[in-house]
């Protein structure tokens, strides 16, 4: 049996065949699962233990070698913070609760839903449970990008060789925060929309309810928007242009994924905030500039790291096969991978967006090369004691939480805030940006955190950078602020120039963060 005539898993007695096509390097692949017509619960079993769940166990894999490390995002703590202050209140706060800087500047939590998700878990599991939350989203991520390559490809195999290249790309970007579920959130809106493309319209019903899920937890729901409206407009004539082809949709698809897009469009201002947060992707854009300018992660491609070096190989790779084998793709996919291989080079952290517009023109190039799975040279056993092997090392090496607590103590300053408690340090304190969501959870008031958009429209994010870069001045504007202390990373700066200072005093130090006290209070205008 070749994969052509492969079901979907539980789909016995049906066999449902997938069009392969504009790009794909032959005609009629098929999901990968199994069709067992006499027992439809043999054939779920086995589907447990086949060929493509066991490549997908490996993903998994991939994802927990890099989960288990626990790499933690400065702004989880402020969004586990944010959450906590939800659940408790049932309250969605509508101005800055944290600092001293620009505290009652409007602000909205943007992320709510994403954010009330990891102080639930947060508080079931500790850190212990925030791991394994990164873990699953992770691998429910990259199993997801390798069922869409399959999907797109029709061969598992490339599907699979699509998802694990482009897998260190993906776990880059794959830290605590509620655009982990974003991220998710578009991979699923590209299934259902290649589902759609190859005639499965009832798919499309599940993007209203996603949509509505999706503005409430991250500002990536533009990009899913997006990518509905380029299908949309995609399938309104048929053309052909050199390697570029679009299908007219029927006048029953066009009228379904209009509708649908008004649907989506409708679900923007059912949220806490009203139509205020279907605007946050616009005022990030267009009225935060000095926050763009300055923070790592809205940074150009680094093609002199190595993941954008690998970002840059996967290019010329692409370009290197289409010249020699002149594959033919469908607009709407084309058009979307270049716009995420633009957003990525603008900024950085938009290979959110690369990896799956990208996934399923990798998956159909590999496809020309790869055979198909089949199913008659199966071995389930071998298959099994992999997939248990993957799964028991998982268990085995999963991080204990005094691992987890050291983990973060290396990153964030637990030793400082700890001595703070203990002692008298006289405020207001000046604290280091990737400090700001750690000491915001601690309930310690905050000069800045990671939330640009209050800071910048207060003023304060200009002077925050005006002074961690030591600019002309640096000193007389933190007096402004009338500072008495600070806590800043160990070899920061701004550190290195307080120590020669007579009138400030090291009071605590540890192996990442410093902190100073004023010896006397600054007078106003000094």
């Amino acid at each position: 049996m070749s994969e052509q005539d492969i079901a979907l898993p539980g789909m016995s007695g049906e066999r449902r065949r997938v069009p392969a096509g504009v790009g794909a390097p032959a005609n009629g692949a098929a999901l990968p699962g199994f069709t067992v017509r006499a027992n439809p619960l043999t054939s779920r079993l086995l589907w447990l233990v086949s060929f493509p769940t066991m490549l997908g166990a490996f993903l998994v894999a991939r994802v927990f070698a890099s989960g288990r490390a626990f790499f933690v995002d400065p702004d989880l703590w402020s969004h586990l913070k944010n959450g906590q202050n939800i659940l408790a209140t049932h309250h969605w706060p509508t101005a800055d609760p944290y600092s001293f800087t620009v505290g009652g500047q409007p602000w909205i939590t943007c992320e709510w839903f994403g954010e009330v998700v990891l102080a639930a878990i947060s508080r079931i599991g500790g850190l212990v449970g925030l791991d394994i939350l990164l873990i699953v989203l992770g691998s429910a991520i990259m199993i997801a990008l390798y069922y869409y390559g399959t999907l797109r490809s029709g061969n598992s195999k490339a599907g699979f060789v699509a998802a694990g290249i482009l897998s260190t790309l993906a776990v880059f970007s794959f830290t605590l925060r509620p655009q982990m579920l974003g991220y998710l959130f578009l991979v699923l809106t590209m299934i259902v929309l290649e589902f759609f493309r190859q005639g499965k319209h009832r798919a499309l019903w599940f993007l209203p309810p996603l949509m509505l899920l999706w503005v409430n937890t991250h500002g990536s729901f533009i990009i899913g928007l997006g990518a509905i409206f380029v299908y949309w407009i995609a399938g309104l004539k048929d053309f052909e242009l050199g390697g570029i082809v679009a299908k007219a949709w029927t006048p029953p698809e066009r009228r379904q994924i209009s509708f649908i897009f008004l649907l989506c469009l409708a679900a923007l201002p059912i949220t806490p905030y009203g139509t205020q947060i279907a605007m946050y992707p616009f005022n990030v854009a267009f009225k935060l500039p000095v926050g763009v300018a300055n923070v790592t992660e809205w940074a150009s491609m680094p093609f002199n790291q190595s993941g954008g070096k690998l970002f840059l190989m996967v290019l010329l790779g692409f370009l290197i096969l289409q010249v020699c084998f002149r594959f033919i793709w469908r607009f709407e996919e084309f058009a979307l991978f270049l716009f995420g291989t633009m957003m990525a080079c603008v900024h950085v952290r938009f290979v959110l967006i690369f990896v799956p517009f990208c996934v399923p023109l990798l998956a159909t190039i590999f496809a020309r090369w790869l055979p198909r799975y089949d199913r008659a040279k199966e071995h389930y056993v071998l298959n099994a004691i992999l997939i248990v092997g993957v799964a028991a090392s998982m268990i085995w090496f999963f991080p204990s939480s005094a691992a987890l607590q050291e983990k973060v103590a290396t990153a964030f300053p637990v030793g400082a805030v700890a001595y703070i408690r203990q002692h008298t340090v006289p405020g207001p304190m000046f604290n280091a940006y990737n400090f700001g969501g750690y000491l915001i959870w601690a309930g310690q008031s905050v000069f800045m955190d990671g939330r640009a958009d209050p800071y910048e429209r207060g003023g304060a994010l200009a002077d925050y950078f005006h002074i961690a870069y030591l600019q002309p001045g640096a000193l007389q504007v933190l007096a402004g602020y009338r500072v008495r202390s600070c806590l800043m990373e160990r070899d920061a700066p701004l550190a290195t120039l307080l120590a020669t200072q007579p009138d400030w005093q090291k009071v605590y130090s540890d192996a990442n963060s410093v902190i100073f006290v004023r010896r006397n209070p600054p007078t106003r205008g000094k």
